[in-house]
């Protein structure tokens, strides 16, 4: 998903530019909330089709099983894309400008989502489908990388005093909007269409969707982005990027403990949304559609809990919060195992405890610590950090919580669960030291 900057400045937040104009917290919000139900929209519909369309029409010669885990391997692309892509955009926005960067990339995003929509099966061209997808995949991550556009960033600048958590969940309910559409799309689908009609045509029509969204979104954020206000204030804060080499010789440590900050969230992130669809896929006697309305009334939960972490985070602070959510993921890592797979009750108790503690994580997670970079690294550090966050914590998570689960047991999805709540409490807590010792 689109770096998030939750900027600490102490420059007033009037959302004024000197003569050029302000630009109102309302529509960057609007604008921001609608680009990230794009980008995630994209994400969920590919997310949800590599459970219930790639293994089958990818990977029939394979037992389902593995099928899903070839699936799963693909996912990942996307992920090890990111890194590349914010090396790739932040040079094609430093030459051709931002407006061209987001243009691209929100082309690409769309392009490749719907690209896939066309994707012929093993039984067309065998092992060559696989790889398309692959390809197709890569250049997911690499626009999605390319997406982020800076409203979140203008949007936390423009915040009201004793105000920034409630502005920093904004852009985080572009996740569950997003997963909302996507799952509605295919829950519809797969409810109302024969098996072999939904796995020959009407799984593509969600990834048609996908780039009509896009088109929509592109409208709506260029129309701030290249406004002349907006430009000023990235100016006016430094927001340009700089050679990541140069980033991480002046501040590589934080890089490192801002990439490991928000892993409970993103752990959980896959584990209440990719992976149990695909556990109850397999295992499970319940009807994938039956089961997505179930993950839809997580998300509803999901949605409701970020928009209450915004009060709790002006209330507490937002290192708190996290310190907090992720002790709950924790207590929730022993208990969700016990859950899922156990028949209707523990399916839903399982998707609504899990969205609303992803929720309250979530929603503050994102850029939590950028404030620790300088102003000129903040544009390059906050992008590289929410990289790697995303590439450690989430990018896996299907393939490993799927492997360790049918290996093992699904205790072992809740360890690791654990392992991302304790790398979020050590990286809250090696960089409270350095700046005690700053």
């Amino acid at each position: 998903m689109s770096q998030d900057i939750a900027m600490q400045s102490g420059a007033p937040a009037s959302g004024k530019v000197e003569s050029h104009g302000k630009v109102a917290p309302g529509e960057i919000a609007l604008a921001v909330v609608i680009g990230r139900s794009s980008e995630f929209f994209d994400f969920f519909v590919y997310g949800i089709a590599s459970v219930l369309v790639f293994p089958k029409l990818l990977f029939p010669y394979a037992e389902p099983l593995t099928a899903t885990l070839y699936s799963f391997a693909i996912f990942s692309l996307a992920f090890i894309a990111r890194p590349i892509g914010s090396v790739i955009f932040m040079t094609i926005g430093r030459i051709y400008g931002r407006g061209v960067k987001m243009t691209i990339a929100l082309f690409m995003l769309g392009t490749s989502t719907a690209a896939m929509s066309f994707l012929p099966g093993y039984d067309s061209i065998g092992h060559a489908a696989a790889v398309l997808l692959a390809i197709l995949r890569f250049f997911q991550g690499l626009a999605l990388a390319g997406a982020w556009d800076g409203l979140a960033s203008l949007l936390s600048l423009n915040a009201p005093a004793g105000r920034r958590g409630w502005y920093a969940m904004m852009p985080q309910l572009g996740a569950p909007f997003g997963f909302l559409l996507a799952s509605s799309l295919f829950a519809f689908l797969v409810a109302y269409l024969e098996p072999a009609d939904f796995l020959d045509w009407g799984w593509r029509y969600p990834f048609f969707a996908a780039f009509a969204v896009n088109v929509v979104a592109l409208f709506a954020r260029l129309r701030l982005v290249l406004s002349e206000a907006y430009s000023q204030q990235l100016e006016t804060r430094e927001l340009n990027p700089r050679p990541i080499l140069e980033l991480l010789h002046e501040q590589g440590p934080n890089v490192i403990i801002g990439a490991f900050a928000p892993l409970a969230s993103f752990a959980l992130f896959h584990v209440v949304t990719i992976f149990p669809l695909s556990w109850v896929t397999l295992f499970s006697e319940l009807p994938a559609g039956q089961f997505l309305v179930i993950e839809m009334a997580g998300a509803v939960v999901g949605a409701l809990a970020i928009v209450a972490s915004g009060a709790l985070a002006d209330r507490i602070g937002r290192r708190r919060l996290i310190g907090v959510c992720a002790c709950l993921i924790a207590v929730y890592s022993f208990i969700a195992p016990s859950m899922l797979g156990s028949g209707i009750a523990g399916d839903v108790a399982y998707m609504l405890i899990g969205f609303a503690l992803l929720g309250l994580a979530f929603g503050q997670s994102s850029g939590a610590l950028t404030s620790n970079f300088t102003s000129r690294n903040r544009y390059t550090g906050a992008a590289l950090t929410s990289d790697l966050a995303w590439l450690i914590g989430a990018g896996f998570a299907p393939l490993v919580a799927l492997v360790v689960a049918t290996e093992f047991g699904l205790a072992w999805v809740g360890a690791y669960l654990l392992s991302g709540a304790l790398c979020t409490l050590a990286s809250l807590f090696l960089n409270r030291q350095l700046v005690l010792n700053d």
